[in-house]
C-alpha cells in the first residue's frame, strides 16, 4: 500500500456482477480456460462468492483463481471452495509480524497464516504464497521463506521488485532472480530445476523431500514477454494487455453503451494485436506513468 495511500474509486465506476460474468463469457467463448480475480484485494466485494459460483458455470474454463492478502480468506475460503474456487496466490512479504504490520500498514499477519493454512486443510495444492523481495527489507527472509516450504505443500513465489507508481522503485532496491538463487544454493546446493508449462511466468525449484517448492518471477532481470499469454481486466472494466503498460481500453464504457458481442470482440483484437513484443525495461518503466499495483491487480 502506498504511503499516501489510494483513492478509492466510485462503486458506479467499477464493474458490476453481471458485467465481470458477460465479459468472463466472451473471453471463455474466445478461449480463455483460466480466470483469477485479483486486486486491490478481491475478497471485500460482497459479491465473491456468487462471481465465483458464475464463472465455475461457464463450459470451457478450467482453473477460476484468486489472489488476496489473506485478511479475510479464513471466513470465506468454505464457501468460495463449494463455490467452485480451484485455486490461491496469497501475498506475503515478511515471515515477520512487525515487517507485516509496516509495508501493510494494520495488523493481520496471524489472520493471513490462518488463512494459509486453511487452504491446505480444504485441499488446495500447492498454495501459492507471493513475496516480493525487496533490498533493506526482506532478502535476508529468503531462507526463511525456502524453509517454509519444508513442511508444507506451498509453492513460495519470489518477485522481482517492480516499479509502479507509489511505490518508490529504485534499482537498488531490485534483488534479481540471479542473486536470490544463489543465495538459496549456499543453504541448499541440491536445490533441484522443476519443469515448467512454456506460458509460466515462473522459473520454479524444489529442495530435494521438502513438501512444497519455490518460484521465482524475474519481470525485470529476464522478462518473459515473448511467452506471457495473459489479459488483466481491471476492477473499473480497462483492459491491459500488458502489466507495466500505460495503454487501457475501458471495455465498461463499451458494455455500458450497448456494444455487440461481435464489437467487443474486435476492440479486445485490437488491443491485443496492439501488443508489443516486450516491456519498456525496468529503468524507462520506473519513468512511465502507470497505475499502482493496487489498482491493477497481479
Amino acid at each position: 500500500m502506498p504511503e499516501e495511500g489510494v483513492q478509492l474509486t466510485p462503486k458506479s465506476d467499477l464493474l458490476t456482477t453481471q458485467e465481470i460474468i458477460t465479459l468472463a463469457k466472451l473471453f471463455v467463448k474466445e478461449g480463455v480456460e483460466k480466470i483469477r480475480l485479483t486486486g486491490g484485494e478481491p475478497l471485500i466485494r460482497p459479491d465473491v462468492v456468487d462471481i465465483v459460483g458464475q464463472l465455475c458455470k461457464l463450459e470451457g474454463l478450467k482453473t477460476i483463481a484468486v489472489t488476496t492478502n489473506g485478511m479475510n480468506l479464513t471466513k470465506l475460503l468454505p464457501r468460495l471452495k463449494e463455490a467452485g474456487l480451484n485455486a490461491i496466490n496469497i501475498s506475503l512479504d515478511t515471515l515477520v509480524p512487525a515487517k507485516f504490520e509496516f509495508i501493510a500498514r494494520r495488523k493481520g499477519f496471524h489472520k493471513v497464516m490462518e488463512g494459509i493454512h486453511k487452504a491446505i486443510e480444504l485441499g488446495y495444492r500447492p498454495v501459492k504464497v507471493n513475496c516480493v523481495v525487496m533490498r533493506g527489507f526482506n532478502e535476508d527472509e529468503l531462507l526463511g521463506f525456502v524453509d517454509f516450504t519444508k513442511d508444507l505443500p506451498l509453492d513460495v513465489r519470489f518477485i522481482e521488485y517492480m516499479p509502479f507508481d507509489g511505490n518508490k522503485w529504485n534499482f537498488k532496491k531490485m534483488v534479481s532472480y540471479r542473486e536470490m538463487l544463489d543465495t538459496v544454493k549456499q543453504q541448499w546446493p541440491e536445490l533441484e530445476k522443476l519443469s515448467c508449462e512454456t506460458s509460466s511466468t515462473a522459473k520454479s525449484y524444489k529442495v530435494p523431500h521438502f513438501q512444497g517448492q519455490i518460484s521465482f518471477i524475474t519481470s525485470m532481470s529476464e522478462h518473459f514477454c515473448g511467452s506471457c499469454n495473459r489479459l488483466r481486466i481491471t476492477a473499473d472494466g480497462n483492459l491491459k494487455v500488458c502489466l507495466f503498460g500505460n495503454s487501457e481500453v475501458s471495455l465498461r464504457d463499451y458494455l455500458r453503451s450497448g456494444a455487440s458481442e461481435e464489437e467487443l470482440v474486435q476492440v479486445i483484437g485490437a488491443a491485443v494485436g496492439r501488443k508489443k513484443k516486450q516491456h519498456a525495461g525496468m529503468f524507462n518503466i520506473s519513468q512511465m506513468k502507470n497505475r499502482p499495483m493496487i489498482l491493477i491487480g497481479g
